[in-house]
């Protein structure tokens, strides 16, 4: 599965947001989009999941048109999970997790024997099968993101777009998150907050500015220090750790370090 999206802007109240974004995300890929808060990164994935309608600009997904698509083929193509865990009705969790089947199927088919061992095995893969029964409002908040990576699993896409999704969860399960949708082996698309993440992961990053894209490449050709310090404000050390060979990086901030 592959995407090209191609000069994508977006604007709120004639205020430019995102302008003229070109992404080419190759199939199996793991592509992070970095960059400071305010810089556009979910303003891009949502107008790729099509929670919001680009002003200008196109994206084909597999060749075809993005736009075109009926939401329910492009929900087969495309799993999502967004920043926001809110549902507005409560639901127990294997119910959260069984939407996910939902665009598999037609209006008024009920659940099959093979959906619900799809859901049972999406709980277990996040560690979350003996909750299936409680009632998705009692979890935390980090409990809830867990969740709705599971409904995404559950949709067996071959693309994932992923909007900061270990945002709530602490280290133990933001590295089991990013390990398993690694092994997934599916193409990725995601905006990441942490740069060690980004670069212990992602195999391409594009960097955001002002909405905009300021530089696009490996994780070793856009996170060096220089970069970091232009596009963050902050002095970095930058260095391949001999246990993971990946790109370690540490801040360093003025008030911390010596003279």
């Amino acid at each position: 599965m592959s995407l090209a999206v191609d000069h994508l802007s977006f604007a709120y109240d004639d205020k430019n947001i995102i302008e003229d974004i070109c992404l080419n995300v190759k199939n199996g890929d793991f592509v992070g989009i970095i960059g400071p808060n305010g810089s556009g990164k979910s303003t891009v994935l949502k107008n790729l999941y099509r929670a919001l309608k680009p002003d200008k600009g196109k994206a084909t997904l597999d060749g075809e048109d993005l736009y075109k698509m009926s939401y329910k083929k492009s929900a087969v193509k495309l799993g999502v999970v967004g920043q926001e865990n809110f549902v507005p009705f409560d639901f127990k969790v294997e119910e959260i997790v069984a939407m996910g089947r939902s665009p598999h199927k037609k209006f008024f088919d009920g659940d099959t024997i093979d959906d619900t061992k799809i859901v049972k095995k999406s709980l277990e893969l996040i560690g979350m099968e003996d909750m299936a029964k409680r009632n998705y409002s009692h979890l935390s908040g980090g409990e809830k993101q867990r969740v709705l990576l599971a409904r995404a699993l559950a949709q067996q896409t071959d693309f994932l777009i992923l909007d900061e999704p270990t945002n709530h969860l602490d280290i133990y399960y933001q590295f089991q998150i990013f390990d398993l949708v690694k092994r997934l082996n599916v193409t990725v698309l995601s905006a990441i907050h942490d740069l060690n993440i980004a670069a212990m992961y992602c195999n391409k990053l594009y960097v955001l500015k002002d909405g905009r894209i300021y530089k696009t490449g490996t994780p070793e050709e856009i996170l060096t220090p220089q970069l970091i310090y232009e596009v963050y404000g902050i002095n970095a050390d930058v260095r391949v750790h001999p246990k993971t060979e990946k790109l370690s990086i540490t801040f360093l901030p003025k008030s911390l370090c010596r003279a």
